[in-house]
C-alpha cells in the first residue's frame, strides 16, 4: 500500500488514540454524550472506510461523469450514513478516567436530588420523574464508565438534565490520573511518526498517489 492510502486510513486512528490518551491523563473525570463519542469514533475511521468498502465499490462510471467530486459525494453518503447510526443510537452518556465505585456514590447523591422516586436494582437506575432507565456499563482496563439507556421508552429532555447535573457534579471531582492510556499515547505517537517519516521520504510519491486516487 502506498504511503498516502496509510496516511489516510491511519492518519485519523493515530489522533484519536492521543486524543483518548489526553482524557484519560487528566485529573478530572470527562463527561460526553454517546452521540459525541461516537461521532468522533466515526471520524477516526473514516479514512479506513475511505480506502476499503468506499474505494473497493468505487462507481467508476459516476467518476467519469463528475471526476474529483464523485469522493466529495462518497464521503457526504458516510457522513449522511453516521449521522443515522447517531439518530437511531439509544441515549449514552460516557464518563473517562473514573471506575463505577468512585461513580455510584456521586450519581446516588445526585439521584436524590434530580427525582425522589430515583431506585437502584443492582448496575440498573430509574428515575420515573425524568423518564429514564439506564444500567451502568463499566470498562475497568480504562477506568471509563456508560450509563447506557436501558429499553426503548427514553425521556431525551431527562437526559440532558441528567447529562447537565451530572457533568457539573463531576467538575469538583478529582481523581488520579490514569497511566495505562500511556499506551494509547506511545501508540499514536509511534503511528504518527511512522506516517511522518514516510511522506518525508518520498513526499512526489505521495502527491502522485493523491492524484491517481482523485483521477477518474
Amino acid at each position: 500500500m502506498d504511503p498516502f492510502r496509510l496516511c489516510l486510513a491511519f492518519g485519523p486512528v493515530a489522533a484519536y488514540l492521543v486524543l483518548l490518551g489526553v482524557v484519560n491523563l487528566r485529573r478530572r473525570p470527562s463527561l460526553v454524550s454517546g452521540t459525541r463519542d461516537t461521532f468522533v469514533l466515526g471520524l477516526a475511521v473514516v479514512g479506513l472506510v475511505t480506502i476499503g468498502p468506499i474505494e473497493l465499490f468505487f462507481p467508476t462510471t459516476a467518476a467519469v461523469l463528475f471526476g474529483p467530486y464523485t469522493w466529495a459525494f462518497l464521503l457526504a453518503l458516510y457522513g449522511l450514513c453516521l449521522v443515522l447510526v447517531l439518530l437511531m443510537a439509544r441515549p449514552r452518556l460516557v464518563i473517562y478516567n473514573i471506575s463505577v465505585d468512585q461513580l455510584r456514590p456521586v450519581l446516588a447523591d445526585l439521584v436524590e436530588g434530580l427525582d425522589p422516586e430515583g431506585r437502584w436494582a443492582g448496575d440498573s437506575l430509574v428515575l420515573p420523574q425524568l423518564g429514564i432507565q439506564l444500567h451502568l456499563d463499566n470498562s475497568p482496563a480504562m477506568r471509563n464508565v456508560s450509563l447506557v439507556a436501558s429499553g426503548p421508552n427514553q425521556n431525551y429532555l431527562g437526559w440532558r438534565k441528567l447529562q447537565v447535573s451530572l457533568a457539573g457534579a463531576l467538575a469538583k471531582f478529582a481523581v488520579r490520573r490514569n497511566y495505562r492510556c500511556l499506551g494509547l499515547l506511545a501508540a499514536g505517537a509511534i503511528v504518527t511518526a511512522i506516517l511522518a517519516t514516510m511522506v518525508a521520504a518520498d513526499p512526489q510519491q505521495v502527491a502522485q498517489s493523491m492524484r491517481d486516487m482523485l483521477r477518474p
